[in-house]
């Protein structure tokens, strides 16, 4: 059990953001449905696997890095919320720019399938250098803690395990689905441009969301 001392208090709010980030269909998403098409369930699932782990061990990093910064200096706390928002809104409008040929690339998988290794492997990758998790951890997850507490740290680390265990569950019910009628999304591109755009303007949203409340709680 979690000491109630790491939960912060805004804990349902940040289960909310983070809902919001995972579902949008992000770099990991996008993956995870191409795998899905081309290779089948099993495959989509061990990348997620794989891609949690990455996303994990970077919310770990920004956490040991950033938490004792974050918990001495409010100036530099809100200029990294202020960034990352920024930030975001333009991945949101670069999603939206490049949805056509992202969906282009997700029905033109080529080669052998994988092993489950390998997926694994792929999917941590794509997690490790998803931009979309590094800005979400470095900039969105400071904004829920609670500062006044001596222990930013760990409380940024028990925001990064719930993060990855719901990136799990949805990712794979993404790839489950995906897996299920793989013929269905392959045959119209329009499906999967708007999965695209509708990721994008989510991501959009959060970034205005992160900068609102930098403003208006500084």
């Amino acid at each position: 059990m979690f000491s109630s001392d790491l939960i912060p208090s805004r804990l349902w709010e940040y289960l909310i953001a983070t809902i919001l980030i995972i579902l949008a269909p992000g770099p990991s998403v996008l993956f995870t449905i191409a795998r899905a098409i081309a290779w089948g369930r099993r495959a989509a699932v061990a990348t997620v696997f794989g891609n949690a782990t990455g996303m994990f061990l970077v919310s770990v990093l920004v956490a040991v890095g950033l938490g004792p910064v974050l918990q001495s200096s409010k100036p530099f706390y809100y200029a990294v919320q202020l960034l990352g928002g920024l930030y975001l809104i333009y991945l949101g409008y670069a999603a939206i720019a490049a949805s056509k040929i992202d969906a282009q690339s997700m029905t033109s998988t080529e080669g052998l399938k994988p092993s489950i290794i390998t997926s694994i492997k792929n999917g941590f990758w794509v997690g490790v250098l998803n931009p979309k998790s590094i800005v979400f951890f470095a900039a969105i997850l400071p904004a829920f803690v609670d500062q006044e507490k001596n222990n930013v740290t760990s409380q940024l680390l028990f925001l990064g395990v719930v993060f990855a265990i719901i990136a799990f569950i949805s990712d794979s019910t993404y790839g489950i689905l995906a897996g299920t009628v793989r013929q269905w999304l392959a045959s119209d591109l329009g499906r999967l441009v708007f999965m695209r755009r509708f990721g994008g303007s989510v991501m959009i949203g959060l970034g205005l969301f992160t900068i609102a409340t930098a403003v208006f709680t500084a």
